[in-house]
C-alpha cells in the first residue's frame, strides 16, 4: 500500500493519496486546488488516479477535485447527501471501493456538514481492523469538527451537532483502538477550537484524551463542542458554495505577472487593493498608504479571507521569490483576481515616497498611556477562547475575522489601539483599519502576551 499525507501549514490542511502498489490504482482524498504535487507523485510511482473523494463540501479552501478530474479523468466522490452542479459519484454508507488488495470503506459521519463522510483504509481487503480512517472534519486530533458554521442551507447548528454526536460517540468511537486517525486539519484551523499539532493519532488515543470523545449525553456534547469557537472567516460560506459549483478550473502551471510601476499605479487608481505580504517589521518600517498587511510567514490565506473579499482585484507586494506562492495561496481560497505583483518593492516604495507611511507600534508603557485616554478606542482582536485569560482594561472585543464587517462600530476620527496575542494579527487589523480611512491606528508590540508579562507581579 502507498499512503501519503500532504500537509499545508498555511491552511492547517491535510490531504491524502492512497494507492495499491500492485494495480497502481490510486484515490486522492480532500485535495487542495493546486494539484501538481499529487500528479507528480502519481507519475513518479507509476500510479493512475482513478478517483477523488471529498469528505464534505469544504468551507476553508477550494478543493482540487475538478482540477484532478480534468487531468486524470477520475470520478469525484461525495457522501450520499451531497448535491453539486457537476457529476458526482454518491458514496453510500458501508460502500467499499477496491483499488486491488487495498480497499476503502465509506462511513457516513454527518455533523460538521450533512454530507460528511469518513473513509476507512484497509491494507488488505479481508483485514478485520482498518489501517486507518480519514476523518475529514468529523474528528480531529484533540477536537471534533464544529457544527455551527452554518455553511449548509436548511440545517441548524443544533441539528448538525446532534448528528455529530452520533458520528463521533457511536460510529468513530466504535472503531478498534488500533485504527490510525488521519484528519483533514490540524492546529490553527478555524474548523475547530482545540486541534493538536500532531498529524495523526489513533482511535484509542482519542478515546482517552479528546474532550469530545469522552462519554457524555447528547446535550452535554453539544454544549462543550460549541463553546468558545473562533469566529469563522468571512470567506467560508463563499468557499463552501464554490465547492458545489462547476467553477473555473485552475491551470496546473498558473502564474501571475510582474507589473511595472505604471501598471501598479493604474490598477490601484482603478480600485485594486495592495496586499503587502512582507513581514510585520518591514511593513511597519515603510509601506504604501492604504496597503493591507497579511504577511506570508503565517496563516496568510485564511487571514486574507478575513480582511479581503473575493471580488476585489489585488496587487501583491511580496518578499522576493515568494510572489507566485503568495498568488497560489490566494487561489487556494478561490480569490482569483490577483492582477500581478510589484516587481521591485524597495524601488517602488522609493519612487512613491510621498505615499509611504510608517506604522505606529506601542510598547506596554505607551499602550497603558494610550488606553488611559478616554478618547482612545482599544480593540482586542483575539478569538473568543483567547480572551478568557484576560484583556487590556477598557478594551472591546472584536475578533479579527469580524473586524472588516464591524469597523463601522468604531469612530474613524478617534485614535484606535489594537492588539492580538503576539503582534501578527494586530498588524493585519491595524492596516485594515487604515485602508478604511482610520487616520490614527496603533498596535501593541508583542500583543497581549507582552502586555501581560509587563504587568505580571514582581
Amino acid at each position: 500500500m502507498i499512503f501519503t499525507q500532504y500537509y499545508l501549514d498555511c491552511l492547517s490542511q491535510a490531504s491524502y493519496l492512497v494507492a495499491d502498489e500492485t494495480t497502481g490504482q490510486a484515490v486522492v482524498v480532500d485535495p487542495r486546488r493546486d494539484v501538481g504535487e499529487y500528479l507528480d507523485d502519481a507519475r513518479a510511482r507509476g500510479l493512475t488516479i482513478v478517483g477523488v473523494v471529498n469528505t464534505h463540501f469544504h468551507a476553508d479552501f477550494v478543493s482540487g477535485h475538478l482540477e484532478l478530474a480534468r487531468e486524470t479523468g477520475a470520478w469525484i466522490g461525495y457522501g450520499e447527501a451531497a448535491r453539486a452542479d457537476f457529476p458526482v459519484r454518491h458514496l453510500a454508507d458501508g460502500e467499499r471501493i477496491s483499488l486491488g488488495e487495498v480497499t476503502l470503506e465509506v462511513m457516513a459521519t454527518p455533523g460538521h456538514t450533512p454530507e460528511s463522510i469518513s473513509v476507512l483504509v484497509y491494507e488488505h481487503a479481508d483485514d478485520e481492523v482498518a489501517y486507518g480512517v480519514l476523518t475529514g472534519d468529523a474528528l480531529f486530533i484533540g477536537d471534533v469538527g464544529r457544527p455551527d458554521l452554518l455553511a449548509s442551507v436548511g440545517v441548524t447548528a443544533d441539528e448538525l451537532g446532534r448528528m455529530l454526536y452520533d458520528s463521533v460517540q457511536h460510529k468513530l468511537m466504535g472503531l478498534d483502538d488500533a485504527v490510525r486517525v488521519f484528519p483533514a486539519h490540524g492546529a490553527g484551523s478555524a474548523c475547530g477550537k482545540n486541534l493538536s499539532t500532531e498529524k495523526q493519532s489513533t482511535i484509542g488515543a482519542q478515546r482517552a484524551f479528546n474532550y469530545a470523545c469522552q462519554p457524555m449525553t447528547e446535550d452535554a456534547f453539544l454544549a462543550v463542542v460549541t463553546e468558545g469557537q473562533p469566529s469563522a472567516p468571512g470567506y467560508f460560506v463563499y468557499n463552501a458554495t464554490l465547492n458545489k459549483q462547476e467553477r473555473d478550473v485552475r491551470d496546473t502551471e498558473a502564474t501571475v505577472p510582474a507589473l511595472t510601476d505604471a501598471e501598479v499605479d493604474s490598477a490601484l487608481a482603478e480600485g485594486a487593493v495592495l496586499h503587502d505580504a512582507r513581514d510585520v517589521q518591514e511593513f511597519a518600517a515603510g509601506h504604501l498608504r492604504g496597503a493591507v498587511n497579511v504577511p506570508a510567514d503565517g496563516r496568510m490565506a485564511e487571514t486574507v479571507g478575513m480582511v479581503l473579499t473575493p471580488d476585489q482585484p489585488v496587487v501583491i507586494m511580496a518578499p522576493e521569490g515568494t510572489e507566485q506562492e503568495v498568488a497560489t495561496r490566494f487561489a487556494r481560497i478561490g480569490f482569483d483576481r490577483v492582477l500581478g505583483y510589484v516587481a521591485d518593492p524597495e524601488a517602488f516604495l522609493l519612487a512613491h515616497e510621498d505615499h509611504v507611511d510608517r506604522a505606529s507600534r506601542l510598547g506596554a508603557a505607551a499602550a497603558d498611556a494610550a488606553s488611559a485616554d478616554p478618547d482612545v478606542q482599544v480593540v482586542d482582536l483575539r478569538n473568543a477562547g483567547e480572551v478568557a485569560s484576560g484583556m487590556v482594561p477598557g478594551a472591546r472585543h472584536v475578533p479579527l475575522a469580524e473586524l472588516a464587517a464591524r469597523a463601522g462600530e468604531l469612530d474613524s476620527a478617534r485614535p484606535v489601539v489594537v492588539y492580538c496575542a503576539g503582534g501578527w494579527r494586530s498588524s493585519v487589523g491595524a492596516s485594515l483599519l487604515r485602508s478604511k480611512g482610520f487616520t490614527d491606528v496603533s498596535d501593541i508590540l508583542g500583543g497581549y502576551g507582552a502586555w501581560a508579562t509587563a504587568h505580571a507581579p514582581a
